[in-house]
């Protein structure tokens, strides 16, 4: 049985001004996963993804195939699971 999972991402590459966030943001909807997404000052993307593991796997994977995203390095780290959380949103 696949238990819920939280992930922290930064994602570095070509990941500004390419509608990383918008396609995160429909993606975490569809697969019903749950966290935020932001923009950083140096230029990567920040995520925090929850959800059953394929899914947040089925997400990097669009997300990588995406026409106008290159994603050339992605740093991740486990985190506790928020049972509290309900959405993904964007974060500022």
């Amino acid at each position: 049985m696949t238990q819920m999972v939280r992930k922290h991402f930064i994602f570095s590459g070509r990941v500004q001004g390419v509608g990383f966030r918008a396609t995160a943001f429909m993606l975490a909807r569809r697969l019903g996963l749950t966290g935020w997404v932001r923009n950083t000052a140096s230029g990567d993307v920040e995520m925090e993804a929850q959800g059953f593991s394929e899914n947040i796997d089925r997400m990097l994977v669009e997300l990588n195939n995406d026409r106008y995203i290159r994603i050339t390095e992605i740093d991740m780290k486990d985190m506790k699971v928020d049972p509290d959380e309900m959405e993904f949103g964007f974060r500022f």
